[in-house]
């Protein structure tokens, strides 16, 4: 039979939307100004941010024109008709060509102009000069700042390597001189512009420098690996379609012109390096096609001559068509084989024999060598002087055709190496659009700044409420076994009270009750609320003290005490309260006057009881006993006869005596103390104490005979949803 869930067990395993939307309302404000913090700064980085443009150029790649007969049924065989935009792509982002446009455009000196943190690189953006290479006035007076207009050319700059990658700071002079100073601000060089100076190891020549005389630069001579590498990463180069062949380039910076430039380098680069490999190539095929041309010339003088000497011989003998079908066929085959030799050869100069392309060219050779055997066999019934004259017809015009083929391929190579123009062409060159920035996305930074600061208010809410699961709900309290007394609401007027006690940390000697200054409020009208739920809860205690204590400090056990007291006393009852808490109390600073002559002098004898006892200014019948002295054992001294005597002879003296203690949590005073009174309440904090917190501090007094007649709920926090929503409404006589 499967087990019934409680209803409480139920409610904690459910999810109450009511109460996450509450817990939201409740921390709106929290909510509001955090995500109005994030859209401010989302703001002010859209406006303040550099922004980043694209330059983009496209390239297109076409399909080699095969440089030897036959090689294109080889290619189709292969599959190489394909795009060869994958390899293209590898050689344009290569160190080969982006080197040679770092070189071109002096990208391995950097120089930056200082400008103020935050706003100057604003500032300096929107400088709109009036007339060309001016440069705005500084500011304030501060010079060393770029505030718009300043630029520094750097022709050369060569360090030792040990400077390679170190900012270097140059600043500007008057007329054209400038300063040049290591990390440590050391001088370098002292030069003039268009100047070539060597000093120290270092070598500069400034092309151009305009700015105001004081203006610092940031100069780096970048290592050329470091350099390289870092474009290969940020120059983008993807193929447009499947198999299309065109390439897009894209580069982003936040200098359009340098951005447009790079890109328009790396094509002209990479062009220009395909056009010289195109040129390279046909010129080692030329090479290879002259080397070959007079091998094969001799073969052909030579069946020439052979054929000659046999028709001599043999008196003009004349091939039948039947032998002259078979010849046709036998040229056609031994043609092909000749052809395929020659590539055969080309290719051993650039593959290796596992390569799927020379592979392939011997399996076609193998066909053809099968195909040349069977015709043999057909010649072989043939007649003698048939056979004879056959082989040697098919050898003169084997090679009379192979001749011919390579003198036509010499020249096609001739005009192909003269004229080469590549297979890649520039489509598009770089383009910026100076009027889009790619970077910052301005709507997007501040949609999604503003809702990462909403989500990151939430949930901190979210977090801080699971990870501190204070009591907030009375009924928590009561599943523990503490009646609740009283649930005191967070009173404004007391918080502000808190904050002048501890702007005075001794206290000012005036008192500060709520109970005096604001007997309208809440809370007071909670602690009558509580006087009355006393007064039947004492019917049956053995005597008239009243022990308030706490699990832990901050519950406001020293505010509950001290105002209790006082309500109670405005209703015609003389009470007493002693601050029994001898290392922290704090009742003097609301009660009004010093903690010394109190409690821990009168245990010790040191002061009678009535140089202890002070009366309340502005309540009658309201008198307290503050703290005294520090003593080194608190303990100790609360357990001394003297304090049980003390308290037998205040006890006739007063209708209530109210004993502020510590926390149990934190020391064991409050179950010495519990021991002598004959009610005990434990004061619990909204929020603050959780629940295994109060079960624990139960516990402690029990263990030590000390029973807690209930509890008191203190500084109840109103929420959208929950106990104190609908437990106190606001209840004012008319003014």
């Amino acid at each position: 039979m499967a087990a019934t869930q409680t209803p409480s067990q139920r409610e904690d395993s459910e999810i109450d939307l009511g109460e996450l939307l509450g817990t939201l309302i409740d921390h709106k404000w929290l909510i509001i100004i955090v995500t109005s913090m994030f859209l401010v700064i989302s703001v002010a980085y859209a406006l303040l941010a550099t922004p980043i443009y694209q330059a983009n150029a496209v390239v297109q790649v076409e399909q080699k024109v095969p440089e030897l007969p036959g090689l294109s049924a080889i290619s189709q065989t292969l599959g190489a008709s394909s795009s060869e935009a994958t390899t293209e792509i590898a050689l344009i982002t290569s160190r080969s060509v982006i080197g040679q446009a770092v070189n071109n455009l002096g990208l391995l000196v950097t120089a930056t102009p200082h400008h103020f943190p935050l706003i100057g690189d604003f500032i300096a953006r929107r400088y709109s000069p009036t007339r060309p290479g001016a440069v705005a006035a500084p500011m304030l007076g501060m010079n060393s700042y770029d505030w718009g207009g300043s630029s520094l050319d750097i022709f050369q700059l060569n360090v030792p390597a040990a400077l390679q990658g170190k900012t270097l700071t140059l600043v500007a002079g008057e007329h054209g001189a400038y300063t040049l100073l290591d990390v440590d601000d050391n001088i370098l060089i002292k030069g003039q512009v268009r100047q070539s100076i060597s000093a120290q190891g270092v070598t500069i020549q400034v092309k151009a420098l305009a700015a105001n005389p004081g203006t610092r630069f940031d100069v780096v001579r970048q290592r050329d690996l470091a350099v390289i590498s870092k474009l290969q990463q940020d120059v983008n180069a993807s193929e447009q379609g499947k198999d299309s062949g065109v390439i897009a380039l894209t580069y982003n910076n936040a200098d359009p012109v340098l951005a447009a430039n790079l890109l328009d380098q790396v094509s002209e680069t990479y062009v220009r390096q395909n056009v010289d490999r195109n040129s390279a190539e046909a010129a080692s095929s030329l090479k290879f096609v002259k080397e070959q041309l007079p091998n094969v010339r001799r073969d052909l003088e030579k069946a020439t001559a052979a054929l000659n000497a046999y028709q001599t011989q043999a008196h003009s003998v004349d091939i039948t068509m039947q032998t002259k079908g078979l010849l046709d066929q036998e040229v056609t085959i031994e043609t092909s084989i000749q052809q395929l030799r020659m590539q055969q050869a080309d290719m051993e100069r650039k593959f290796t024999p596992q390569h799927p392309a020379y592979k392939a060219l011997m399996t076609q050779i193998g066909q053809l060598q099968a195909q040349k055997a069977a015709m043999e066999k057909q010649v072989g019934g043939l007649p003698d002087t048939q056979q004879e004259l056959l082989k040697l017809t098919r050898d003169v015009q084997v090679s009379n055709q192979t001749y011919t083929s390579l003198l036509n391929q010499a020249q096609q190579l001739d005009i192909a190496r003269a004229g080469t123009v590549g297979n890649v062409r520039v489509i598009d060159t770089a383009a910026v659009d100076t009027t889009q920035p790619v970077k910052p996305k301005k709507a997007l930074v501040v949609l999604g700044g503003t809702f990462l600061g909403g989500f990151l208010a939430v949930a901190f809410i979210f977090l801080r409420q699971m990870l501190n699961r204070g009591v907030e709900d009375p009924a928590t309290i009561e599943q523990l076994g503490l009646p609740v007394y009283a649930s005191i609401p967070l009173s404004e007027q007391e918080l502000v009270i808190s904050a002048k006690d501890a702007h005075h940390r001794g206290g000012d000697g005036k008192q500060h009750l709520l109970a005096v200054n604001a007997p309208a409020d809440l809370a007071t009208e909670a602690l009558r609320s509580l006087r009355t739920s006393l007064h039947f809860a004492r019917l049956e205690a053995k005597n008239n003290l009243l022990m308030i204590s706490g699990s832990s400090p901050h519950a406001g056990k020293t505010f509950v005490s001290s105002n209790l007291a006082a309500v109670i006393a405005q209703a015609g009852q003389r009470v007493l309260l002693i601050d029994a808490d001898l290392r922290k109390g704090a009742q003097h600073k609301v009660m009004g006057g010093r903690p010394e002559n109190g409690l821990s002098e009168l245990i010790a004898g040191q002061i009678d009881s009535s140089a202890a006892i002070r009366p309340v200014t502005g309540i009658e019948g309201l008198h307290f006993i503050a703290r005294g002295k520090v003593p080194p054992n608190p303990s100790e001294l609360l357990m001394h006869a003297n304090f049980t005597a003390l308290l037998n002879k205040l006890m006739p003296l007063y209708d209530l005596v109210i004993i502020d203690t510590p926390p149990i949590l934190a020391v064991t005073d409050a179950a010495v103390i519990g021991h002598q009174a004959g009610t005990s309440l434990l004061v619990v904090r909204f929020g603050l104490n959780q629940a295994r917190e109060i079960a624990l501090a139960k516990q402690r007094f029990e263990q030590n005979g000390v029973e807690i007649k209930g509890a008191i709920f203190n500084a109840v926090e109103k929420r959208s949803a929950g106990y104190y929503s609908y437990g106190y409404y606001e209840y004012k006589a008319a003014k």
